[in-house]
């Protein structure tokens, strides 16, 4: 009879669990949380912690039966009669089912799941037709089993400790060195400060003293110096109000000149307005005497018209006259009016261009006055 055994002699259970991410996505959660758990070092320990997890989700069962459905795969891992290979699989896979009703919550970081767990006797739970009747026996069997466990798991934890213990006196071992290699070193340190502590005050006692000689002589100078400074800011005081009395009388001058200028340039802008006045006034009467002219002409046209017609008819001869007399008469009048009017533009135009002139000649000797006056004050 060939024996079954779950796994191959040389394959780990761990290769066909990972296979389980592939098969079911539900399944990269556990795979994901196995790795990221610190302290697992073989296969072996992630397998457990895989299956402890599997457990506490309640999907133990699906996950084994995406295994034993893809066979094929199974095969790089199983041996052609390994438990998984061979119907009993299924038949256990159905019974994993009934894990699902116990609510599972194991103990996953801190364990120690690497390490080989010991193996358990059991002989001493097994009923014997020798032992059938002696309860008593067992019972007192099964205490010292109790305690031999107890005891067993007491000198683990303590083995552990004791371990831990050792580690950290070594840490601490090693950590005293090099606090005493440091504070040899910090003492050394402290002894030269210490010197150089010592020539630093004496150097400093001596800076001290010729600072102070130094301060002494200084401060001679300095009162020296500033009597010498509270007489000559005396002069300088009585040099500047005097100056500045000038500048207050100068600037008071020149503000004068200022306001003198500015009235002698209002009345020359008066004056060219006035020039511009009389111009557009004579331009007007020369309009007027063109005018004249032009009425003259057309009076001696009309005059000269009427005669020939005075010629040309014997009739009206003495009407003629008297109109031509009444004419002439109008001629004379307005030549006399023309001439007069002549003369007095004439007279208006030289009385405004004499003004103008000597007010021009005025103004333009006050301002030189005043320029020179403002270039005195400034200098």
């Amino acid at each position: 009879m060939v024996r079954k055994s779950f796994l191959s002699y040389n394959k780990t259970i761990w290769g066909p669990l990972e296979l389980v991410e592939k098969l079911y996505p539900e399944a990269e959660e556990i795979g994901a949380s196995v790795r990221d758990l610190p302290g697992l070092k073989t296969p072996l320990g992630r397998a457990r912690a895989w299956l402890r997890l599997a457990l506490m989700q309640k999907k133990m069962a699906d996950y084994l039966r995406c295994l034993i459905i893809q066979r094929d795969l199974l095969s790089e891992f199983y041996e052609y009669h390994a438990l998984m290979m061979e119907e009993e699989g299924a038949v256990i896979v159905g019974l994993l089912v009934g894990l699902n009703v116990i609510d599972a919550n194991l103990c996953v970081k801190g364990e120690d799941l690497d390490s080989q767990v010991g193996v358990i006797d059991f002989s001493m739970y097994l009923k014997n037709e020798e032992d059938i009747g002696n309860k008593e026996r067992n019972v007192q069997i099964a205490a010292i089993l109790d305690q031999k466990n107890y005891v067993e798991e007491l000198n683990r934890q303590l083995n552990s400790t004791v371990s831990s213990l050792h580690s950290r006196v070594d840490s601490l071992e090693k950590s005293n060195t090099k606090l005493i290699e440091e504070l040899a070193i910090a003492k050394n340190n402290i002894i030269k400060l210490q010197e150089e502590n010592h020539q630093l005050r004496s150097e400093n006692k001596l800076i001290l003293m010729k600072t102070q000689q130094h301060l002494e002589v200084t401060k001679v100078d300095v009162e020296t110096e500033l009597q010498t400074y509270k007489h000559s800011r005396q002069g300088l005081d009585e040099m500047y109000n005097e100056a500045r009395r000038q500048l207050r009388d100068e600037s008071q001058l020149r503000q004068d000149v200022e306001n003198e200028l500015a009235v002698q340039v209002s009345m020359k802008h008066e004056i060219e307005l006035a020039m511009k006045l009389l111009e557009k006034d004579i331009h007007e009467k020369q309009d007027t005497l063109i005018g004249l002219r032009q009425q003259l002409e057309e009076v001696k046209a009309i005059n000269i018209e009427m005669y020939q017609k005075l010629q040309g008819s014997e009739d009206g001869l003495k009407e003629k006259n008297e109109i031509i007399a009444r004419l002439e008469e109008k001629t004379n009048k307005i030549t006399a009016a023309m001439r007069q009017l002549e003369q007095s533009d004439n007279d208006l135009l030289t009385q405004t261009r004499t003004i103008a002139m000597s007010l021009v000649k005025c103004a333009s000797s006050d301002t030189q006055d005043q320029y020179k006056l403002v270039k005195d004050i400034s200098f």
